[in-house]
């Protein structure tokens, strides 16, 4: 075993010598690295198809599937792990918290949109970054429907979590 490997170490047709791991573009003063992951066609659409990335949909959708979206997820672990989580109101609590943590985060992302934010860089697994966020207006557009689908996202939550039983009824289970 040990004597296919030493022989395998100066032959350029065994796979294990050849490099996996480039410069990005072939330019190592951008900075990146292109490797078999981030430059892969699935990652690659995997990223592009993210409403950060996704061609040909407004700044103000954007905002509104990423508010969606963590408004749903963040309702979560405060109704079923937060400190009420063993009381009858532990889902009033939860959408209270998560109500509370998106404007948080709506502030954060107005902060940010209010200091001058650099360009998106191009990278290699988002070579075509989007143009709404190369301004202040994109982003402060975006954390407004960030607030709007954020709320709308934690509501549904809590509707669902708190309605399970009827919505459970109404479907056979």
């Amino acid at each position: 075993m040990a004597q296919a490997i030493d022989a395998s170490k100066n032959s350029p047709s065994d796979p294990r010598n050849r490099e996996v791991v480039f410069p990005a573009y072939r330019d190592p003063q951008i900075g990146d690295l292109e490797t078999p992951i981030n430059s892969s066609p699935l990652v690659k659409w995997f990223i592009g198809n993210l409403p950060a990335y996704r061609p040909g949909i407004t700044t103000f959708r954007r905002g509104l599937e990423v508010g969606m979206a963590h408004g749903y997820w963040i309702f979560g672990p405060f109704a079923k792990l937060g400190p009420l989580r063993n009381t009858v109101n532990a889902n009033l609590a939860g959408l209270l918290s998560a109500l509370g943590l998106i404007i948080i985060l709506t502030g954060a992302l107005t902060l940010y949109a209010n200091s001058k934010p650099p360009k998106p860089v191009k990278s290699v697994a988002t070579p075509n970054p989007p143009e709404a966020f190369q301004s202040s207006e994109g982003w402060n557009n975006f954390a407004s429907a960030f607030l709007i689908g954020g709320i709308g996202g934690a509501v549904v939550a809590y509707f669902l979590t708190s309605n399970l039983e009827l919505i459970q009824s109404l479907f056979g289970g």
